[in-house]
């Protein structure tokens, strides 16, 4: 145990420092790795929003998901399943996304926030718990979803299929209208205007393409994953992925201390807000989500390259999510206040009362009671 505490801690410090990394070479303050933010700039490169700030298509996903598939396949993990509620799966992706985008980032994100001394990033670590440990009680009542049947290699590798698409877009740009653009937008940043916008803060292709491989390789053999690490801790004491959490918060703490990004405090934060309680709830709707359905949202990028085809639809559900936040308003913008608005903080709401309900009928002691 030793030695594979080691390696998660090892894990986590690289996943950690290549986030620095890629924030020194041209990512967000404070993003060098999101997947919530991540996919909402695919979702607007590909036309499912028009928010303008927000729109190009990330390399790391693109990486994270193909090398997490090499790693599986070179293993043999690479293992085609799905069955296991499928359409619940897409509607928590979706409501994931909402949750991620009012708070501001995925778990990745509110990680690095905090290392980098964000305390609204802290309001977040507080609801990401609060989430989590409500999950465990479902668990610990025999919740439920239903297995997954075998399936076959070309439905699982259908969303790997997706990302070498959205590669050959970004690198070869084409056009089809030229008057309207498309079929693929990328943010522009205008010259002398500051802060750049995070669709236009970009490290460079090959550098981010190159990241994302090795964090979708060191992630799929460490099953390293955010809910994991406290969903374990609190079920059964087990301090495995937790270590790799632990780990990845010191590299980023020590890196933002190195590069002087370092910023204690509420306020003036990068890509950020102080309405703390929908910082709370918002991430207590993904870290639910993320104990019901077996993972946060890098873990469940790694399931579907693994062949999970239940997790592939949680990605596509979270690529729609970013698509109906940001033209429904529930995307939080700091720019403007409230920065959340009332159809954001109702929709996490709903998001809430729906992983509740999902939770109370898939678990044996409590569905059979609201069954009858």
């Amino acid at each position: 145990m030793k030695k594979e505490y080691g390696f998660i801690a090892l894990v986590g410090l690289i996943i950690g420092g290549l986030a620095i990394y890629l924030m020194k070479a041209g990512n967000p303050p404070n993003m060098g790795f999101c997947i919530a933010c991540f996919e909402r700039d695919i979702a607007g490169a590909i036309g499912l929003h028009l928010a303008k700030a927000v729109q190009y298509i990330r390399p790391e996903i693109i990486g994270i998901v193909l090398g997490a598939l090499v790693s599986a396949v070179a293993f043999g993990e690479f293992k085609p399943a799905s069955g296991s509620a499928p359409a619940i799966r897409f509607i928590m992706g979706v409501f994931s996304m909402i949750g991620a985008l009012v708070f501001l980032g995925c778990p990745l994100r509110m990680t690095i926030r905090l290392g980098a001394g964000d305390l609204n990033a802290f309001v977040g670590l507080l609801g990401f718990l609060a989430g989590i440990w409500v999950g465990t009680l479902f668990l610990k009542r025999d919740f439920d979803l239903g297995p997954t049947k075998p399936g076959r290699s070309i439905e699982a590798l259908i969303l790997p299929g997706i990302m070498v698409i959205l590669l050959l877009l970004l690198i070869f740009k084409p056009v089809v209208n030229a008057e309207a653009g498309g079929p693929v937008f990328f943010t522009k940043a205008e010259p002398g205007v500051t802060p750049i916008p995070p669709g236009a803060a970009t490290a460079p292709i090959v550098i981010a393409l190159i990241a994302g491989l090795i964090v979708g390789f060191i992630a799929q053999r460490s099953r390293f994953c955010t809910v994991g690490g406290f969903r374990d801790m609190i079920l059964f004491r087990e301090a495995y992925l937790f270590i790799g959490w632990v780990a990845f918060l010191i590299a980023v703490f020590a890196g933002s201390l190195i590069v002087g990004s370092f910023n204690f405090g509420f306020e003036k934060q990068p890509i950020a807000h102080t309405m703390h309680l929908s910082n709370f709830l918002g991430l207590a709707l993904v870290g639910l989500n993320g104990v019901l359905l077996g993972g946060c949202p890098l873990r469940q990028l790694i399931l579907a390259a693994q062949g999970n085809g239940d997790s592939a639809l949680f990605v596509l559900g979270m690529i729609i999510g970013a698509g109906i936040s940001h033209t429904w308003l529930f995307a939080a913008n700091p720019k403007v206040i409230p920065a959340v608005s009332n159809y954001g903080q109702i929709a996490v709401i709903f998001g809430l009362i729906f992983a509740i309900l999902v939770g109370s009928v898939s678990s044996s002691s409590l569905g059979s009671g609201l069954e009858s």
